[in-house]
């Protein structure tokens, strides 16, 4: 977080902190605001035949903004100091989903982002907005980065490819776009003070911006705006981090005056041990039926989406439909068109068979281009000479499935060079790894823990050797499984083979760290670093995410 606006960036903290480990309850009353009682009132029981089971994906998608285009719903998620960033989701009925591209195909906000000198963690990609505009047929990203501008970003497919279209001085912080009626594009921003700014035609300049509400009091802190034109009124749809929803309703047009509802409030969530579902985007199906899908705090995996239904009462709330009085752990599932293909899985073999990376991939910060290769298996080559991996460039990072999966990975380290450490990490701000050490001509494979950072993300613990053994031929496969369900100390564990088949466990259970503030959750990581000099490299032949 950016520690130069106290303001913004403790408040999220401070309500995070009161949400972490929570365990949460029944519905507690609404606070004393415009409207009648809470919208988040019990619903019909709803039935599970035909039913799909929240989260709806078990993986870090954290802040989404959700839309639909024809016949195909597509969402946007943080990355923080991932790279491309603001990943694309793809869906055809909001349950299965596929990561389409990147609305941010490189980090390009300053050298902390590439590593180079600097380190860009927990900054970033943070809550954003993606809309599509059907007078140009076209998607923008909206965001705003290190609480200094604005940036925005356009394509005409989803996939890509995506291009700055302007960078606006003012920073919408946790900002929701509006493509009006009548093709005006509106931006909803803040954190407590909600404002509203007027775009220019061309979406390239503000016109203008107006505060439009001020959150009471009794509510605290409300961020995450989502921005829409539903039956002629505007809503802003606020989260307030990390356990409730509110709403805020205007007749008069996009710049108010607004009247505030709360939508949910110390709601039980469908992950046991997991958040209250909060801060993601409201969608209408074909056939009319709306949706809220949010993300549910579940550490140490991250934070992960989850949908329900919603309804809208007579005077034009939303009401999300509880199952016992909780989101629930099953709905009916949306009545939507057969799709026209099955989604790429989020699990599954991937062999780098082609020139370019798959998209469910990015990269700790920037990468250096220069150092690696797809096709035929994917090369990394040395990029940085020490001892740290979090100072390591070209490190590559998949999200782990949840509730528990296993990555395996086939390297061929026979050009890896004295000094350099090449292998599989369970990365966040305390890590752990197996992988492949060559030193004096022979190499070795081994699990390091204690590889930590500090709240201000900086360096604390390079890591230790826990375990070896000698490795002979010029391939090894190794293996992270890891158990990301909420709570502490959930086991990673590691094992190797050197035929493909037998695995060997290498080196005590690794206790995955469940602080929310690093954000992200664990991913699964391969990298290759010197310690020497740089000019070595090797070669992951297969990758494989199996969840059982």
């Amino acid at each position: 977080m950016d520690l130069s606006c106290p303001h913004q960036a403790l408040s999220r903290r401070r309500a995070l902190t009161a949400a972490t480990g929570l365990t949460v309850g029944a519905l507690l009353p609404p606070a004393a605001v415009a409207g009648p009682a809470s919208a988040a009132a019990p619903g019909p029981d709803l039935a599970t035949a035909a039913a799909y089971t929240n989260p709806v994906i078990w993986q870090d998608f954290a802040d989404i903004d959700v839309i639909r285009v024809g016949d195909t719903f597509y969402a946007s998620a943080s990355t923080m100091h991932y790279s491309p960033g603001a990943p694309v989701l793809r869906s055809y009925d909001l349950v299965n989903w596929e990561v389409a591209g990147h609305s941010v195909p490189v980090l390009d906000f300053g050298a902390k982002y590439d590593l180079n000198g600097a380190r860009g963690y927990v900054r970033g990609i943070w809550a954003s907005s993606l809309a599509y505009r059907p007078s140009n047929r076209t998607f923008y990203w909206l965001g705003q980065i290190d609480f200094a501008r604005t940036y925005v970003y356009t394509a005409t497919a989803a996939e890509g490819p995506w291009n700055r279209l302007t960078t606006i001085s003012t920073p919408y912080y946790d900002a929701g776009l509006l493509v009006d009626s009548d093709d005006t594009l509106y931006v909803a921003y803040g954190n407590t003070t909600i404002s509203v700014a007027q775009l220019s035609p061309d979406g390239r300049t503000q016109v203008r911006t107006q505060q439009v509400f001020t959150t009471p009091s009794s509510v605290g802190t409300l961020e995450g705006s989502r921005f829409y034109k539903i039956n002629g009124q505007y809503y802003i749809f606020l989260t307030r981090p990390a356990n409730g929803q509110y709403i805020l309703k205007s007749s008069r047009g996009p710049f108010g005056p607004y009247t505030m509802r709360q939508v949910l409030l110390d709601l039980r969530g469908p992950i046991p041990g997991g958040g209250v579902p909060h801060q993601g985007g409201l969608v209408q199906t074909q056939n009319s039926a709306w949706y809220y899908m949010a993300f549910v705090d579940a550490y140490p995996g991250g934070r992960m989406p989850a949908l329900a239904p919603v309804t809208w009462t007579s005077d034009g709330w939303p009401v999300v439909q509880l199952v016992d009085g909780a989101w629930g752990t099953s709905y009916p599932s949306p009545a939507v068109p057969p799709p026209p293909r099955p989604v790429t899985p989020m699990t599954g073999v991937d062999t780098f068979d082609g020139p370019s990376l798959k998209p469910r991939w990015e990269w700790n910060h920037n990468p250096d281009n220069t150092k690696w290769s797809a096709g035929n298996g994917l090369t990394l080559r040395t990029a940085t000479v020490t001892n740290d991996l979090y100072w390591a460039r070209n490190t590559l990072t998949h999200r782990i499935q949840g509730p528990v999966s296993t990555a395996t990975v086939e390297l061929d380290h026979s050009a890896m060079r004295d000094g350099d450490r090449a292998g599989l990490a369970l990365l966040r701000d305390s890590s752990a790894w197996i992988g492949v050490k060559r030193d004096g001509g022979a190499a070795r494979v081994v699990m390091v823990n204690g590889l930590t950072m500090d709240g201000s993300w900086n360096t604390t613990g390079t890591g230790t050797e826990v375990a070896s053994a000698a490795l002979t031929g010029s391939r090894v496969w190794l293996r992270a499984s890891a158990d990301i369900r909420p709570g502490t100390g959930r086991p990673g564990t590691f094992s190797y083979s050197t035929d493909g088949t037998t695995f060997t466990r290498l080196g005590p259970a690794f206790p995955l760290g469940n602080d929310w503030r690093f954000f992200m959750g664990y991913r699964f990581a391969l990298f290759n670093h010197a310690t020497q000099a740089l000019g070595g490299a090797v070669r992951v032949l297969r990758f494989e995410l199996s969840a059982p």
